[in-house]
């Protein structure tokens, strides 16, 4: 019945609008005019004359049908003559040799002409599949529009639907079968030099769960953004799935499931399939990157634990999320007309106890102390709440106490206001700590209430700070517009989910959402051009501050906490510089170009930069070396 569901649900959505000639070349003149404004962040190596830049060399085996089939090397229509003759594609694609506006505005103008957003991903995936320089560029040029559909929120439903929709395989599958045989398959991938790997075990998909191998479409998701957004070239990504089983019974009984039908390894079996993975791709790559992605709470911390001081790795969910959110506190002190040092005067409420909101409040506190507080001081700024109120030693048992986690018992230790106690309320707290600033990892809708808010703003003695971080939208802990109507429009906010321009008494407020995407891809290009040994969190503290610098004049006027999104390669520079300059300052950067007096990190991570452009395509026995 679920399998029949979900194909209806897919047939439905293949309805399409008609398109005209007239829509087509109106789409044409749009392409051009969105390339010529965004001429700035096009790499200058792939700019200028095409006969000029620099070839990509392909096999020599490689001719006609290959050649197209290969998504690496396949231009489409976009071949010129000499090269269909060079390759053997005379005669294989229509005579029209198209450019890269026309292409685009094809692939644009199809895709707007579907109504439903999985049946968009779909479209789009088929053409990351087919032609992965015109998919970049297209998602370059369009990042607002398309980086909803090619990630969250619309690649949660690709994901319960991955076994149903696979065409064509991407990436690879490492599963608790293969022990043993690890370090042999990771030779069967055909690029040499991978310098970012995307990895899951499925067990925690976004906000839906287990979905064990289906999760292969979050790596893919995260590294087109790493490939679009940060400038990773795509030959050099590898998104990966760990297969370890599945505890969702449902996927198990599905008979077009893909992974493995057991339950989930736990303990040193679970741990002795994730290192021999490890172990295989550092062999194969030594510099690449490893970002961990959607793991349980169970296993991210000490997954992240055991390798962060060892090798080149971050966790997004834990380290990227908590430097996005940084990086969106220390804009809001921008937009109060503080800077990054009066982060350490700053009262904040955290209303979630779990694994984000201890963790967000980790990297504040840690960034307090960096600031000059020592660890008792930034600790007494936490208020941290959750179902039951306020997260206090004092008023707990010692057995409730001892059942805390490490880093909760350190931020329920201690508070600027000594009487504060367990249990203490919301509205409680806010009333006697006065806080700056009020965070939500709840995922409880409404919590902040209109009396909650009203005395948020009257107690703070300055523009408010609010920033509800629980994703979706309706388990957000306050809207936009409740938010700026309960502060008269005064306050400062930034949320975990997308809202919509507010309009408040006259004047239109811009609210902006904390996305990971402004950081993660530019973090990991700073790494990986820097050949760092390890991700320290002087480099995360860098890549958030360099993200909040980002906001310009233009973006601040409209009270925005994080740049627009079209932005996003500016930013993600902006996040790689300082990544690299931190990298070099602790003595972590290994790669011998970054070492040599005077060099312009600007210049070199630039040049170090992917941008899709179509270059002239040669036969070269040596292609692996591109």
């Amino acid at each position: 019945m679920l399998l029949a569901r979900r194909l209806g649900r897919a047939r439905h959505a293949t309805t399409i609008r008609a398109v005209s000639a007239k829509d087509a070349s109106i789409a044409y003149q749009k392409e051009k005019a969105v390339e010529s404004d965004s001429c700035a962040i096009v790499d200058k190596g792939t700019v200028g004359p095409y006969r000029l830049r620099r070839p990509l060399k392909i096999p020599l085996s490689h001719r006609g049908m290959e050649v197209i089939q290969d998504p690496l090397y396949n231009k489409g229509t976009a071949f010129e003559p000499a090269e269909r003759d060079r390759l053997g594609l005379r005669g294989l694609l229509p005579p029209k040799v198209s450019s890269m506006d026309e292409q685009c505005a094809r692939i644009m103008l199809r895709l707007r002409s579907f109504e439903d957003d999985i049946q968009k991903h779909m479209y789009l995936s088929e053409l990351h599949d087919r032609n992965e320089t015109l998919f970049h560029r297209v998602v370059v040029r369009h990042i607002g529009e398309l980086a909803p559909l090619i990630y969250t929120p619309t690649v949660g439903q690709a994901c319960l639907e991955f076994g149903h929709m696979f065409k064509r395989p991407r990436g690879m599958y490492f599963s608790a079968d293969d022990i043993g045989q690890m370090n042999a398959m990771v030779q069967n991938w055909p690029m040499k030099d991978v310098r970012v790997v995307v990895v899951t075990d499925g067990s925690r998909i976004l906000g839906l769960g287990d979905l064990g191998a289906n999760g292969m479409g979050i790596p893919i998701g995260k590294l087109a953004l790493y490939c679009a957004a940060g400038g990773i070239a795509p030959h050099r990504v590898l998104p990966v799935v760990v297969d370890v089983g599945t505890n969702n019974v449902e996927l198990r009984e599905d008979p077009l499931y893909l992974g493995l039908k057991r339950p989930r390894l736990t303990g040193a079996a679970y741990y002795e399939v994730v290192d021999e993975f490890v172990t295989a791709v550092l062999h194969r790559w030594p510099k690449t990157l490893i970002q961990f992605e959607d793991f349980e709470s169970s296993v991210a911390q000490p997954l992240l634990d055991r390798y962060r001081d060892k090798i080149l790795c971050f966790n997004d969910d834990i380290q990227g999320t908590g430097a996005t959110v940084l990086a969106g506190v220390l804009a809001c002190l921008r937009q109060t007309g503080k800077t990054a040092q009066d982060l350490k005067d700053q009262r904040i409420v955290m209303c979630g106890a779990g694994s984000a909101g201890v963790g967000v409040s980790t990297v504040i506190k840690d960034a307090m102390i960096a600031a000059g507080l020592s660890e008792e001081e930034a600790r007494s700024r936490f208020y941290v709440l959750e179902k039951e109120g306020l997260l206090a030693k004092q008023g707990m048992s010692p057995a409730d106490y001892d059942s805390l986690a490490p880093e909760q018992q350190i931020l329920a230790e201690s508070f600027d206001v000594p009487t504060a106690k367990r249990g203490d309320s919301l509205l409680d707290v806010i009333k006697y700590a006065k806080p700056t600033m009020l965070i939500g990892a709840s995922t409880v809708a409404g919590l902040f209430t209109e009396e909650v808010v009203r005395a948020f703003h009257e107690g703070c003695g300055g523009k408010p700070i609010i920033m509800p971080l629980s994703n979706p939208t309706s388990k957000c802990e306050v809207s936009a517009s409740d938010a700026y109507a309960w502060t008269n429009g005064e306050c400062v906010f930034a949320s975990g989910s997308p809202f919509d321009p507010v309009e408040y008494e006259g004047t239109k407020y811009y609210p902006s959402q904390c996305n990971n995407m402004f950081v993660f891809p530019g973090l990991g290009l700073g790494a990986s051009v820097a050949e760092a040994r390890v991700v320290t969190d002087a480099m995360l503290r860098a890549a958030s501050e360099a993200c909040a610098n980002s906001v310009n004049v233009e973006e601040m006027a409209r009270g925005q906490v994080f740049p627009s999104v079209d932005r996003i390669r500016d930013v993600s520079l902006d996040v790689a510089v300082a990544t690299v300059e931190s990298a070099l300052r602790d003595g972590l950067a290994t790669r011998e170009e970054l070492l040599r007096p005077g060099v312009d990190v600007r210049a070199f991570v630039e040049a170090k930069s992917y941008f899709p452009a179509y270059v002239p395509v040669v036969t070269d026995p040596g292609f692996f070396d591109n």
